[in-house]
C-alpha cells in the first residue's frame, strides 16, 4: 500500500493512516482517520490484526480500535485469537474490534443456517473471555454477497459503527454536481430557469432566480431523485434477492433480465455516490485552506534577468511610467465583456464548496448557455454603477483548527465559503490585477506574483548569511510574522496605500464595495449562525510589501539601538495598517558571537533562537 493509493480514495490533507500490507492476493487491512478529529497514540501491527490507540480530539476520551483480516486454518485462527488477547492486555479502555474474521458467530449471520461448528464455539469463547459486545446489524442481515460483481464494486457491505454525535441544526442547501448525470435534469433547469419572471436590478434578479430555483430543486431531490443512500440499499437488496433465488434453482429469461437491471440500478447509485463523495472531499481541501502555491514546488532560479531593458531613466523619471500607469488604469476599468468572464468561469474548481447561495461553481460552468445573460448583465450593473445587492457578497466562516485539540480562537484558522456570483466577480477582477500586480508590489515581496518565486527570498538570505560569516562580521536576523494578515489590515489603509500606487477611482470604489458589503454567517457543526457584518476588516484585495505573504525578515547589525529602531517601525506600521506583529511566532536570530542578543529580543518583544538550531527555511 501506497501514499498515492491512499489519496486516491479522495480525502484531504488531514487524512492519516496505518497499513498491514496483504500478502500476495490475501488479507491486508487499512485504517484511516481524520487527525483533527482523532490524534494517535499508538498502534502494533500483528499477523492479522492492525490496532491503533486513539484520543478523540473533542472531549480527550482515548479508545482503541482492532482491524481483523482473519485467516482460515484452524492454528492460524489460534494466532488470530492470541494477537487480539494481547491488545486487549497491553491496552486498557473502549476498544472496537472488527473486520473480516473469515468464521460467523452464531448461525443467524449465514443465508444457509448450518449446523454450529467448534471454529464458531471458539469465536463465541474468545468474545466471552475478552468481554466483548456482538453489536446487532441494523439494515441487512448479511455484510456480503456471494455472487461475483463488477470489478469496481465490492460484495462486502459497508459497516457504519455509530457512537454518538453533536446535536445538528439544519444543514443548508447546496447543489449537488451528481443531479447533472442524471438524464434530463439539464433541460428540466432550463425550464425552471427561464419561467422564473422576475423584475428589479440584475444582481437582484439573479439573487430571486436562484432563491425560488433552491425551492424548486428540494422538491425535486425529494420527490424524483430521493435519498441516494436509500436508492443504493434498494437496488443491492435486490441484488440480493437475485441470488438468494438463483442458489436454489436457475433464473428464468425475465427473471435474468431483472436481476441485469438490478445490478445497472446499483452501478448507477455507485457512480452518483463517487461524484457526491469527490465534490464532498473537494471541499474538505477548501476548508483545510492554505493551499501551497504552485511556486512552492518549483525550481528557484539562483539569477534574476538583468540584461532586458523595459523602461529608461532620465534625471530620476522612468520614461515609461505615465503611459504604463495610465494603460494599467485603462485596463483595470473596462467594461466586462463575455469572453472576459466565461474565462474566468472556466478557470474555477467547480468541486470547490458553495457558500450561502448553495450553488457551486459547477452548476453556472453547466448552465452558462442560458444563465449567461443574467450574469453579464450583474456585470455590467457593477461596472456602471459600482454596486451589486449585498447579499450577493454573503459568506460562510468556516472554523479550521491549525493543531491538534485546539481551544482557542487563535488556534482556528477561519476559511471563507463565498457564494458563487461573488466568486465568479472576483475571480475576473483577480485576473485583472494580476496584470499589474508587478508594477506596483514592492520586488522585496517575492510570493504570489507571476514571474517571482518564492525560493529566491531564501537563497537571498543565505547568500547575505554566507557573506557575514567569510567576513567574519556579526548580525541579527529578524524573523517577523504578521497575525492574521489577511483579516485585521485598516480597509482605509488599505484604500490609501491603493491611491498612491495609482488605481483610479471607479477600481477603488469597486474594492470599497467588494470589502464593505460582506456578511458572515459562522458554520458551527454544519449548521449556519446568523449573519454580522465585518466592520473593521476583513477580506480583501491583499498588496504586501514584505518578503512572504504574511511573514518578513529582516536583516541588521548586532546593535541595540538597530532593535529599538525596528521596534519603532513595527509600531507606527502598526498603528496605520491595522496590522500586528505575531511576537509568539517571531524569534531574533544571532549569527556569528552576539553579545547581548538576550537584551536585544526583549527590545523586540519576541524570543532568540541559535543559528544552528534553526536550518533556514524550515524547523
Amino acid at each position: 500500500m501506497t501514499e498515492r493509493v491512499v489519496r486516491s480514495l479522495g480525502t484531504g490533507r488531514f487524512l492519516e493512516w496505518k497499513v498491514l500490507n496483504a500478502c500476495g492476493s490475501a488479507g491486508g487491512i487499512l485504517i484511516c482517520w481524520d487527525k483533527r478529529v482523532l490524534e494517535l497514540l499508538e498502534w502494533e501491527v500483528g499477523q492479522f490484526s492492525l490496532s491503533c490507540r486513539f484520543r478523540t480530539m473533542e472531549n480527550g476520551v482515548i479508545w482503541a480500535f482492532t482491524g481483523v483480516y482473519g485467516p482460515f486454518t484452524r492454528l492460524e485462527r489460534e494466532w488470530l485469537w492470541e494477537e487480539v488477547g494481547a491488545i486487549r492486555g497491553i491496552w486498557e479502555g473502549p476498544w472496537c474490534l472488527g473486520g473480516d474474521f473469515n468464521i460467523t458467530l452464531a448461525q443467524g449471520e449465514r443465508n444457509r443456517q448450518g449446523r454450529i461448528t467448534s471454529a464458531m464455539r471458539r469465536f463465541a469463547e474468545v468474545v466471552d473471555d475478552l468481554g466483548l459486545v456482538d453489536l446487532q446489524m441494523q439494515g441487512g442481515a448479511f455484510t456480503v454477497s456471494q455472487r461475483r460483481l463488477p470489478r469496481p464494486i465490492s460484495d462486502h457491505f459497508p459497516v457504519l459503527l455509530e457512537g454518538g454525535s453533536w446535536r445538528r441544526g439544519p444543514a443548508p442547501f447546496r447543489f449537488e454536481n451528481m443531479w447533472f448525470k442524471v438524464e434530463g435534469f439539464k433541460d428540466l433547469i432550463r425550464s425552471w430557469w427561464q419561467g422564473i419572471e422576475v423584475r428589479g436590478s440584475a444582481s437582484f434578479r439573479l439573487s430571486a432566480k436562484l432563491k425560488e430555483l433552491k425551492q424548486k430543486l428540494k422538491v425535486w431531490n425529494r420527490e424524483e431523485f430521493g435519498n441516494l443512500e436509500s436508492n443504493k440499499e434498494t437496488a443491492i437488496q435486490q441484488v440480493e434477492y437475485w441470488d438468494r433465488v438463483e442458489e436454489e434453482r436457475s433464473l428464468s429469461m425475465e427473471e435474468l433480465a431483472c436481476k441485469k437491471e438490478a445490478k445497472e440500478a446499483y452501478a448507477k447509485w455507485v457512480d452518483l455516490d463517487e461524484t457526491h463523495w469527490r465534490q464532498a472531499s473537494r471541499e474538505l481541501w477548501l476548508k483545510a485552506g492554505d493551499r501551497n502555491t504552485r511556486y512552492f514546488h518549483k525550481m528557484a532560479s539562483a539569477h534574476r534577468r538583468v540584461n532586458h531593458m523595459d523602461r529608461i531613466k532620465i534625471n530620476g523619471i522612468r520614461l515609461s511610467e505615465e503611459r504604463e500607469i495610465r494603460e494599467g488604469a485603462e485596463m483595470l476599468e473596462a467594461p466586462f465583456s463575455e469572453g472576459e468572464v466565461l474565462t474566468a468561469l472556466r478557470e474555477m474548481n467547480g468541486d470547490k464548496a458553495p457558500g450561502p447561495d448553495g450553488f457551486s461553481v459547477f452548476f453556472w460552468q453547466c448552465c452558462w448557455e442560458f444563465v449567461k445573460e443574467e450574469i453579464l448583465e450583474m456585470f455590467k450593473e457593477f461596472h456602471d454603477q459600482n454596486m451589486f445587492l449585498k447579499s450577493i457578497n454573503n459568506t460562510f466562516l468556516v472554523l479550521i483548527p491549525k493543531k491538534g485539540g485546539a481551544e482557542d480562537f487563535g488556534d482556528f484558522r477561519p476559511i471563507s465559503l463565498l457564494g458563487g456570483l461573488y466568486k465568479l466577480l472576483a475571480k475576473v477582477l483577480a485576473n485583472r490585477l494580476k496584470k499589474v500586480i508587478d508594477k506596483v508590489v514592492s520586488h522585496d515581496q517575492n510570493a504570489f506574483v507571476k514571474g517571482r518565486q518564492i525560493l529566491d527570498a531564501s537563497l537571498i538570505a543565505n547568500e547575505v548569511i554566507d557573506n557575514w560569516n567569510k567576513k567574519g562580521d556579526k548580525g541579527v536576523i529578524c524573523k517577523l510574522d504578521i497575525e492574521k494578515a489577511y483579516d485585521s489590515i485598516n480597509w482605509q489603509f488599505l484604500l490609501k496605500v491603493m491611491v498612491k500606487m495609482g488605481f483610479g477611482a471607479k477600481w477603488l470604489r469597486w474594492m470599497w464595495w467588494c470589502i464593505s458589503t460582506a456578511k458572515f454567517s459562522v458554520i458551527v457543526n454544519g449548521t449556519p449562525t446568523g449573519c454580522k457584518i465585518q466592520r473593521n476588516g476583513g477580506r480583501a484585495v491583499h498588496i504586501a510589501h514584505l518578503l512572504f505573504a504574511d511573514d518578513t525578515i529582516v536583516f541588521c547589525e548586532a546593535k541595540k539601538e538597530y532593535l529599538m529602531n525596528l521596534s519603532w517601525i513595527l509600531f507606527w506600521f502598526e498603528a496605520a495598517s491595522g496590522l500586528k506583529i505575531n511576537l509568539a511566532k517571531s524569534e531574533v536570530i544571532p549569527v556569528g558571537e552576539v553579545q547581548r542578543i538576550e537584551e536585544m529580543a526583549v527590545e523586540l518583544g519576541c524570543r532568540w533562537e541559535s543559528f544552528r538550531q534553526c536550518i533556514w527555511g524550515c524547523r
